[in-house]
Parts: C-alpha cells; sequence; structure tokens
C-alpha cells in the first residue's frame, strides 16, 4: 500500500491514468468506474491506480470523516458482484496533518477486461472513459502477452514502447 510520501508525490501532480480525486465520499458509480478504469490499466502501466477520497482536484487535502463503516463501504465495492471479474484492491485511511483521507489503491488486473455494469471504464489520460470495442480487446492483449514473456520478449517490449 502507498505511504504517506508517495501520495504527497501523486497528490502534487494532475490527475493522471493512475490517479483520481474526489472530496465525495458517496458517490458509488464514480467510485466503482474508477476502480474498474485502473483494474483495466489501458496505458499497461502495470501499476496501481490511487482513488483518494477527501482531496480537491487540485490536489488540495479536504478532510473528510474516514469511518469504520466508511472504509467496509469502499471496501465492499471490489467483492459486490458488480465490477467483474472482481478487482484485486485494498483500501486505507490515511491521517494526514490537514486531516483524514481514504485511499483505494486498485491493482492491474490479469483477466481483463474488467467491468462495472456491464460497461468496460478505463482512463484516458486524467478522465474515465467507456472503452469502445477496439479499446475493450486492447488490456486483454497486453495482458496475453505479459502472461507469455520471456526475459528476451520483455527487452523487446521495452525497447518497443
Amino acid at each position: 500500500m502507498i505511504n504517506e510520501s508517495e501520495l504527497r508525490i501523486l497528490l502534487s501532480d494532475l490527475e493522471s491514468d493512475r490517479v483520481e480525486r474526489t472530496v465525495s465520499t458517496s458517490d458509488t458509480d464514480k467510485f466503482c468506474q474508477a476502480i474498474c478504469a485502473f483494474a483495466n490499466d489501458m496505458p499497461a502501466n502495470n501499476c496501481p491506480g490511487y482513488l483518494v477520497i477527501g482531496v480537491q482536484n487540485d490536489g488540495r487535502i479536504e478532510a473528510v470523516d474516514v469511518t469504520d463503516n466508511l472504509l467496509q463501504q469502499l471496501s465492499n465495492y471490489g467483492d459486490s458482484g458488480q465490477i467483474v471479474p472482481l478487482p484485486s484492491m485494498t483500501v486505507q485511511k490515511m491521517s494526514l496533518p490537514e486531516g483524514d483521507v481514504a485511499v483505494i489503491e486498485v491493482r492491474p488486473s490479469d483477466m481483463p477486461p474488467v467491468r462495472y455494469r456491464g460497461r468496460v471504464w478505463i482512463r484516458r489520460g486524467p478522465r474515465k472513459a467507456i472503452a469502445n470495442e477496439h479499446e475493450e480487446r486492447i488490456p486483454v492483449s497486453y495482458t496475453h502477452l505479459r502472461a507469455h514473456e520471456t526475459s528476451l520478449h520483455l527487452v523487446c517490449r521495452l525497447l518497443l514502447e
């Protein structure tokens, strides 16, 4: 899970394909769409994505009341059955001098595409979007390639990227 210094680095930059910020503690659709998009890892970062609750779009912390109930509710999004296949994610409270925030860390799925309510959500830079037919196949291709990579293929892929 992310530590405070890593979180501050992510918050000091713009939203990206790995970071989404919100002050809402109750926007279920927004949370599930973000979790789905991070799990799909469209840019093939092979790194976790972070939904940070209690932070303004400009990166300023607007403390929220991070209760056990909120953390349980956020954790439930991962196994509610609305996001399939189930995402690999962790939820934690971080107490910062400016106040508390909740952080959801979502790891890229090894079985994409991941869907929320039947739709494939992806990140296009700083925003979420519904994938088109072509984009729905891209995460599958990346995952298939990564699953069958040898050290020689890895070097070739890195050179091509």
